[in-house]
């Protein structure tokens, strides 16, 4: 059984099984064309796990057929070596000038295939701002403008694909009506709630169900303050993102359901108890931890003997109000979650982003003790004001509970792991 004193390791440990489960390893084999290509076969990739994936469909491909080729595009720092496949690195989340002639490289490499070519589009969270081509007359800068509105606005996910998707030349379906009358198939690491195929890097290579009529809606309700390249694209030039495509297929391969039901697994089997509560949590994010830290408490009061683990995955969100902040939705997710249970015995709590990097900064997350809110005021520093700042990667910094690893390759979104220990259980 788990003891106080492996709190912490335990949850580090349940954030590398997350890890380990949401990794493109073993997971690519039954895609493999069963028979020897006939024509050419193009690997294209996008995200924060391209490199990855990439990796792997090098490392399956089998001798005897054909050689592979095409391009693939990851974040900065996420590269990894390859044989056939050309690996470009670009800015997240804000798009830049690298990204841009990333897209255009994709467009290129399914230029001009034939029927009997075969393209297949590896695909994670990510893939959006790293394959940025503003539609005509949009420039660059006033999309990383844009982006950067919808980044700090609140909005969900979904909404911030839907704009991007009406403002691109690539995505939205666009990349595989480039690849007709090749066919294109897409496979997927799931990042979004729900999983829906559309919204994984904004799909490029699928139908899109969303409209301008709703891209319109969003901007009113985030009150989005559009540049002007943007705004007359929208009333003059703006065309539909196409709704259905014969020449392409879509599998998500990797869902964040089906990584945190392994580690549910695992986890029974060292002895803690689990309640899982689904990988669709979503809102924002310090409302989101004053509910975590209710349920925690109150499930506190009913446990015997063994620890309760609080397992959840999905995406919170993080309105900025009075400043730009320093840190993520987990980072303060935790600051919230902290100053909620107000030093309350014998909770710990992990909460980080699965590509390791939690908004901007260097770490995957963070994690806190029943200790971290005394020895954060012990240090001057004031919990409420640090949140309302949304200084929470400072904060974490203070206490030395800054969750940094590095380049995950992967991407299903954030882990939150709350540990209860029963209350009449001293700490060991």
């Amino acid at each position: 059984m788990i003891t106080e004193n492996q709190a912490v390791d335990f949850l580090k440990q349940i954030f590398a099984k997350t890890i380990d489960a949401a990794s493109p390893k073993d997971k690519l084999t039954p895609f493999i064309p069963a028979q020897k290509p006939q024509g050419r076969t193009i690997i294209l990739g996008a995200g924060k796990a391209a490199a990855a994936m990439v990796a792997e469909w090098e490392r399956i491909w089998p001798q005897d057929y054909p050689p592979l080729e095409g391009i693939a595009v990851t974040r900065y720092g996420h590269s990894l070596p390859t044989r056939y496949i050309s690996i470009l690195e670009a800015s997240h989340p804000v798009p830049d000038t690298a990204g841009q002639e990333a897209a255009k490289r994709l467009l290129r490499t399914v230029d001009a295939l034939t029927p009997q070519d075969q393209v297949f589009f590896l695909l994670s969270g990510g893939a959006s701002a790293l394959m940025t081509l503003p539609a005509t007359g949009i420039t660059l800068a006033d999309k990383q403008t844009l982006n950067q509105q919808l980044l700090h606005s609140g909005a969900p996910i979904e909404a911030i694909n839907a704009v991007r998707k009406h403002l691109s030349a690539i995505k939205g379906g666009q990349l595989a009506l480039a690849a007709a009358p090749a066919h294109i198939t897409t496979l997927a690491i799931s990042d979004v709630v729900g999983d829906d195929i559309s919204s994984i890097g904004s799909g490029a290579a699928v139908a899109d169900p969303t409209t301008l009529e709703e891209v319109k809606h969003i901007i009113q309700q985030f009150k989005l303050r559009l540049p002007p390249s943007i705004q007359h694209y929208l009333q003059h030039q703006a065309k539909e993102t196409p709704k259905q495509l014969s020449n392409s297929h879509a599998q998500i391969i990797i869902t964040p359901d089906q990584v945190l039901n392994s580690v549910k697994q695992w986890a029974k089997t060292q002895g803690v108890a689990v309640w899982y509560l689904g990988d669709r949590i979503h809102g924002e994010a310090s409302e989101v931890a004053k509910v975590m830290a209710a349920i925690a408490l109150h499930q506190q009061q009913s446990l015997n003997q063994t620890p309760l683990l609080i397992l959840s995955g999905g995406e919170t969100t993080v309105t900025l109000r009075h400043s730009q902040g320093r840190g993520g939705r987990n980072s303060e997710f935790l600051l919230a979650l902290a100053i909620a249970l107000q030093g309350a015995s014998q909770v710990y709590a992990l909460a980080a982003d699965t590509d390791g990097i939690d908004g901007s900064e260097d770490n995957a997350g963070a994690w806190l003790t029943p200790e971290t809110l005394r020895e954060a005021q012990a240090a001057g520093i004031n919990p409420q004001t640090t949140l309302e700042q949304h200084q929470a990667y400072d904060f974490f910094a203070a206490t030395q509970q800054l969750l940094i690893t590095g380049p995950t390759r992967t991407n299903i979104n954030d882990l939150r792991a709350l540990l209860v220990f029963p209350k009449k259980l001293s700490a060991a």
